[in-house]
């Protein structure tokens, strides 16, 4: 558990694939702090936005959403498009993710 400004104890973030909602999503105290949404075909998808919410920037949390979408990706040997912006910058250039792009 992490500790709040205020004291109050958070439960750890949990990322999970979300396969109908096509995306992945970031739960913390069950609250959604964020998401990464990709649009799918069924040969690619196309990551079109990720995102945190405000006060959980800074923690990673957008990096473990994209790389769950990833994960997922190679599982169902589909490519992924990113043209969300923070995906793009992260994957295009990255050894690590040549093999679905």
């Amino acid at each position: 558990m992490t500790e709040r400004e205020d004291g109050v104890k958070n439960e750890p973030v949990s990322i999970v694939f979300e396969e109908k909602a096509q995306r992945s999503a970031a739960y913390q105290d069950g609250r959604l702090i964020g998401e990464c949404e990709f649009s799918a075909s069924e040969t690619v998808w196309i990551i079109t936005h990720t995102g945190v919410r405000s006060g959980h920037e800074g923690q990673g949390i957008a990096r473990k959403l994209v790389e769950k979408v990833i994960g997922e990706a190679r599982v169902r040997h589909v490519r992924i498009l990113p043209i969300c912006s923070y995906a793009r910058k992260l994957m295009i250039g990255n050894e690590a993710y040549q093999d679905v792009l």
